[in-house]
């Protein structure tokens, strides 16, 4: 490990505001669950339209990254939107997000897409 590596690992201020920002923008299966049982967000697919079909998370809107700029009408600004795409590694989802944060909506990525969603809770429902 290299010097610079240790010298944050031990700055607790650095990693303080690192989490805080993970937290802030990010969201876990249990957490979305919860917050959809409640009615508090809109959640966007930004997979493949033949994905989303095939399945998805119940009440999610799909809405592929590359038409966000075409359906800001399904967007709200007055919930959070949630969005998630395939799995921890696929960058689509951080994409939409940054996009939406550019237009102004209020938005966080949920941590491993919809494979966490549907492998490591089972919460899934084909539709």
């Amino acid at each position: 490990m290299n010097d610079k590596v240790k010298e944050l690992r031990n700055n607790t201020k650095e990693a303080q505001e690192f989490f805080t920002r993970i937290l802030a923008y990010t969201i876990g299966p249990i957490e979305l669950k919860n917050l959809m049982e409640e009615d508090e967000i809109n959640l966007l697919d930004v997979r493949r339209t033949e994905d989303y079909q095939i399945a998805h998370i119940p009440g999610a809107i799909s809405l592929p990254k590359d038409e966000i700029d075409k359906n800001f009408d399904k967007i709200s600004k007055e919930k959070i939107n949630v969005v998630y795409c395939y799995n921890e590694q696929c960058h689509l989802g951080a994409r939409a997000a940054l996009i939406l944060a550019e237009y102004g909506y209020p938005v966080v990525l949920l941590e491993g897409g919809f494979q966490t969603w549907t492998e490591d809770f089972r919460f899934a429902t084909v539709s």
